[in-house]
């Protein structure tokens, strides 16, 4: 499947909002303390990272997840390269992600290495201290036949009410079988439907604090 556009408009001027799935891309209060709350606190990172630590996610949307999970690896001093994996089926076009990330100036530097290099395409991605492979695609089709294994899943799609296919029962199960012994998720989503499934899956579900007006979110481990 060929790699189509994100369609997007913009709230409050720098908040992007998915035309397709009318949702905005990360919280209008701060998208990268979102981030770090949600998807590494939620993964209890940076504390598990070691070599050769992998992350896949599903919606990679602006890269904020992956610009705050790339910034805390350098930070931590590792070695070698983190791993970065995001299933994304609509790539947001360059200008787009430029205008959504220049209100993070926070990671002004690492944003820039990764527009340097954008396309608004699927592909991989050499940066330093980052091997970033963006597999284009419907997820549902894409991740069952993805070789690779996950340390931790930031799931990311648009609201389960907007974009139901991303948190289908099938795909959930696909996540847990390309997770680690041991891996985990996290989630902004703190839906009852979407915990059951990933329970189905093989997680154990917890229901911590969720990021600014929301009440809880969702993140687990494999059992």
């Amino acid at each position: 499947m060929a790699d189509q556009s994100a369609e997007v408009t913009w709230q409050h001027g720098q908040v992007p909002v998915s035309r397709r799935f009318d949702d905005p891309y990360y919280s209008v209060h701060d998208g990268l303390a979102e981030a770090r709350h949600v998807f590494l606190a939620g993964n209890d990172l940076p504390a598990r990272f070691r070599p050769g630590f992998h992350i896949a996610e599903l919606g990679f949307g602006t890269g904020l997840n992956m610009l705050a999970a790339w910034c805390a690896w350098l930070e931590a001093g590792q070695a070698g390269p983190l791993r970065f994996t995001s299933f994304e089926a609509f790539p947001m076009a360059a200008a787009d992600m430029a205008t959504a990330l220049a209100a993070f100036p926070e990671v002004e530097e690492l944003a820039s290495g990764l527009l340097a290099l954008w396309q608004g395409a699927a592909g991989q991605f050499d940066l330093p201290g980052l091997q970033l492979e963006i597999v284009g695609g419907d997820a549902r089709e894409t991740l069952p036949d993805w070789d690779g294994m996950s340390d931790a899943w930031f799931l990311d799609g648009f609201a389960p009410a907007k974009n139901p296919e991303l948190w289908e029962p099938a795909l959930m199960q696909a996540v847990a079988s390309h997770t680690r012994a041991g891996g985990s998720f996290a989630t902004y989503s703190a839906a009852g439907h979407v915990r059951r499934t990933l329970e189905a899956a093989g997680f154990d579900v917890t229901r911590p604090p969720g990021f600014g007006h929301k009440r809880h979110m969702s993140t687990g481990q494999l059992r």
